[in-house]
């Protein structure tokens, strides 16, 4: 892989990590049009390291309230910090069983398949929509909600549904504050993505060797750096209703993909 290579694919974790735009679905995209030899391959070591700095870049956005959650959980109390940890807990059981029980049946969706990517981003576009339109209240963040949240996280994994468009619209439109919302979304998948790190490790699939160490603290770089610009301002857009944007963005390359898919 190819120095420039690393710089893009860091960047575009980065940014679709927390940009409501579904990477997964833009990246069977790409491959649809440039062809799959066209995208570099990322190797299993290269998707980890990526995964690793956007999950770093969300810690430091919200080192304050990581450092808060920690210190509230370890008085060993049911104060709002432990309900607060709890309930990223339950949000995660969906995902964790979509991982553990669904692993092939999802992987067989990644293959070129643009019609559905097409659909999913335009179910993206309406959650986007409405969400952008709802109004903001002080609610948080209850127990229930939390495992709605988790459902719609594990949906989210099907390529076109942006994780941190599903999660964060089902958050505001179940009535919670939207900045809350945000916070709650960007704060239940790291726990997630170490835990899929934890995992790739102790699966013994990945290599080091011929390994270009370069490239990779190069793509780290770039992922952590992309990411906390869009983690911040992910923030800022919700807060201040402006997810139409990407509404409209995921409206027109849904269309789009569907458009290509009948046509080819």
């Amino acid at each position: 892989m190819e120095v420039l290579d690393s710089i893009l694919l860091g960047i575009i974790q980065g940014l679709t990590e927390f940009l409501p735009v579904s990477s997964s679905g833009h990246l069977e995209l790409g491959k649809a049009v440039l062809g799959d030899k066209s995208i570099p391959e990322e190797s299993l070591l290269f998707t980890v390291v990526l995964h690793f700095a956007t999950a770093l870049s969300t810690i430091v956005v919200f080192r304050k309230d990581i450092w808060s959650l920690l210190k509230g959980i370890l008085k060993f109390e049911w104060n709002d910090d432990l309900q607060f940890a709890s309930k990223i807990a339950i949000s995660m059981i969906p995902a964790v069983i979509v991982g553990l029980f669904f692993e092939e049946q999802l992987e067989q969706l990644f293959g070129g398949n643009i019609l559905l990517v097409g659909f999913m981003l335009l179910i993206t576009a309406i959650l986007l929509f409405f969400a952008d339109k709802a109004k903001n209240t002080n609610k948080n963040v209850s127990f229930s909600n939390a495992f709605i949240i988790g459902v719609a996280q594990a949906i989210a994994m099907l390529p076109g549904i942006s994780r941190s468009g599903a999660t964060i619209s089902t958050s505001v439109l179940l009535g919670n504050d939207k900045t809350k919302a945000a916070r709650f979304s960007f704060l239940m998948v790291v726990p997630l993505i170490f835990g899929k790190i934890a995992k790739d490790v102790l699966s013994g699939d990945l290599s080091l060797e011929s390994q270009n160490f370069t490239t990779l603290s190069i793509g780290f770089i770039a992922a952590f750096i992309s990411g906390l610009f869009a983690c911040t301002w992910m923030i800022s857009l919700v807060k201040k209703s402006k997810l139409s944007y990407f509404s409209i963005y995921c409206a027109i390359v849904g269309l789009i993909a569907i458009i290509y898919s009948i046509l080819n």
